[in-house]
Formats: structure tokens, sequence, C-alpha cells
């Protein structure tokens, strides 16, 4: 059997994630001639598809907002603005009092052709806020840091990402995972603040290509747990967020056919499983 359309993939498509300027000629006129296409077929509905567009968004709530999540004095919570496309991150005195908003994703916006927020999160002293974003349409997300009083982003851009972000708790760096040129999460990443990516620390690296790796912060907010696994297997490895550069631990190793997630008790998470 062949595929008659096989030669659509660039033999250069990790070069093309990152930059879709060197996508093959070929491809891409073949690509415009196939849009051209559809355009002289469905261009007479674009009045109607513009109509049904309104219609579906006056049936939903355009400044939707979360409900406000308390942490320490403050209430933090993200929500659309009436006619936006993106979402605002911003806080609260958790007492009441005014809102203040430190990400704009309609402003952010404005200066690219695609935008796509990903993870946003603010530092354990409430100084910081680390956010995440992909503005090519690559799916590799950009971490950056910025700072609440000033609105400010730092120096500091850690690229080709999954968009993640776990603060350690003295709030001097944070943990994500970078994707491979093959777009897999192989690796967990720990970033110091006023550092080059480059002078990152490799914490945590998945031989295993099968396998998906993630992190997020546990509910106690003791740990950064790496999650990993297949859709039969999962493992898990625990990182002390009060001693990040400490190597991470081993809930339970893992065992072909076996799924486990862990919960806080007390100062230590105990793998619950299931098979």
């Amino acid at each position: 059997m062949s595929d008659d359309y096989a030669w659509l993939k660039d033999d250069k498509w990790q070069e093309v994630l990152r930059d879709p300027g060197v996508l093959d000629p070929d491809i891409r006129a073949y690509l415009d001639e196939e849009n051209g296409y559809t355009e002289s077929l469905l261009g007479h509905t674009a009045p109607l598809q513009k109509t049904l567009a309104r219609e579906m968004r006056g049936r939903i709530k355009e400044d939707d907002s979360s409900v406000p999540s308390p942490d320490g004095s403050f209430a933090y919570f993200h929500k659309f603005r009436e006619g936006g496309q993106h979402e605002l991150f911003g806080r609260m005195p958790r007492d009441s009092g005014e809102s203040h908003i430190v990400l704009d994703g309609d402003a952010l916006a404005k200066d690219h052709t695609y935008f796509n927020f990903r993870g946003s999160r603010h530092s354990p002293d409430h100084k910081l806020q680390a956010w995440s974003a992909d503005t090519r349409g690559s799916e590799y997300f950009s971490i950056r840091v910025r700072d609440w009083a000033t609105g400010k982003d730092s120096d500091d851009l850690v690229e080709e990402t999954d968009g993640g972000i776990v603060w350690s708790k003295d709030c001097k760096s944070f943990f994500y995972v970078r994707l491979d040129d093959n777009h897999r999460p192989m690796q967990v990443w720990r970033h110091r603040l006023g550092t080059k990516q480059t002078d990152d620390t490799l914490v945590y690296e998945e031989q295993d290509s099968g396998w998906r790796t993630h992190l997020y912060e546990s509910t106690s907010g003791l740990f950064c747990v790496i999650a990993g696994g297949d859709h039969e297997t999962s493992e898990q490895r625990l990182i002390d967020l009060e001693n990040p550069e400490a190597p991470p631990r081993l809930v339970a190793a893992r065992e072909e056919g076996v799924q486990y997630s862990g919960r806080p008790r007390r100062r230590a998470l105990h793998p619950h499983q299931c098979r």
C-alpha cells in the first residue's frame, strides 16, 4: 500500500515546527492551491459564516471568569473580557478590594498572528508570575517571568517547553518540561532566575520514548510531582520544593499494567495503586 500524499511531510518537519518559513516550497504551493480551491467553493458563504459566529458568541458568556482562588493574602483569578479572545490573569486582596491584572492576553497577542497561553503560576512570595505562551503555532511554549510590582518581564526566557511551571519554595527557581526534536516531553529541568537557559540543570530524563512526562505541584504545595506513563503504566517522582537541588525521589517503581497516583498525608505522599 502506498500513500500518495506522503510527500507532504517535510523531511525537515522538526525545523518547520520551529519556523514555518522553512517549509518546502512545493509543499507550501500545494497547500496554497488547496486553500484557494476551498475558497472558490465556500467563499460565497462568508456572510453566513459571520452570522453563525455572531449567533454562537451571543449564546456564551464572553466575560466568563474563574472562581477566585485564595492563596495567602490574595485571591487569584483568570477571566475573559467581552469581545476578547484571550485570558486575563489577575488577583485581588483576599478580604475584598480592587483587582489587578498582571497578564492581558489580548494585549500580548496584538503583535502576533498566532497566540496561545498555556501555563501561568505565581511565585510563593506573590512577587512574580511565571507564564508561558506559543506565538508561532508550533506547540513549543516559551516561559517568561513577570514582576507583579512593575508589570514587566525579566530577561529570563526558557524556550521549547510544554508550558507547565512549578516554583521552588524560595522563589529563586522553577521546574519545567522541555520538548525534544520530535516534540516528546522527555526531560525535566530546573531554571534559576537571572541565568540563561543554557545554564539550567537537567533533573530527570525519561528513557522510554513511548512515555509522556509532565509535572505539577502537589496539593500540599510541598512537592513538584514528575509524572510519567503511557496508557497502561505510570510512575511518579517527587522533588522537595524546600530543597529544589535535591534529586527527585521515586514513589514506586513502574510495573507494567499498573497505574497509580499519590495523595498527601502529613509530609509524605503514599501511592494508591490500581490494576
